[in-house]
């Protein structure tokens, strides 16, 4: 019979090596599960505070597509009176509400976004 040293290693190595890519992909997938359950945790035990604030600048990405449906995901930086600037996720019709130069209160809890009730001005006519 044909002794192939290369074909030996390739039996070896090719089971060793599909299992080391499985173990990476589901570690990556329990990270993810657990940096989220550990976000949402820290969203629910923070205090929900309401201060004014501006919108600075909104932006969306997506995720997806081609072989996929495309999803899209919406964020608002805002700024408080501080100066401090924080980018919150929000919802495709509270994106198209909100406009940049927009000033009223902004309510959150940790890095979830609750609401913007916008100042009223008189219009001058």
């Amino acid at each position: 019979m044909f002794d192939d040293p290369a074909g030996d290693f390739m039996f070896q190595f090719g089971p060793i090596f599909i299992g080391i890519i499985f173990v990476i992909i589901i570690s990556v997938i329990i990270i993810g599960i657990v940096s989220s359950l550990s976000q949402w945790n820290k969203n629910n035990n923070s205090p929900k505070l309401s201060v004014k604030a501006k919108v600075v600048t909104k932006r969306t990405s997506i995720r997806g597509g081609g072989e996929t449906s495309a999803h899209n995901d919406y964020y608002v930086t805002f700024q408080v009176e501080s100066g401090d600037r924080m980018e919150l996720e929000v919802k495709g019709n509270e994106f198209g509400m909100l406009v940049e130069g927009d000033t009223g209160e902004l309510s959150f809890q940790g890095t979830r976004y609750l609401g913007f009730s916008r100042d009223v001005q008189a219009e001058i006519h």
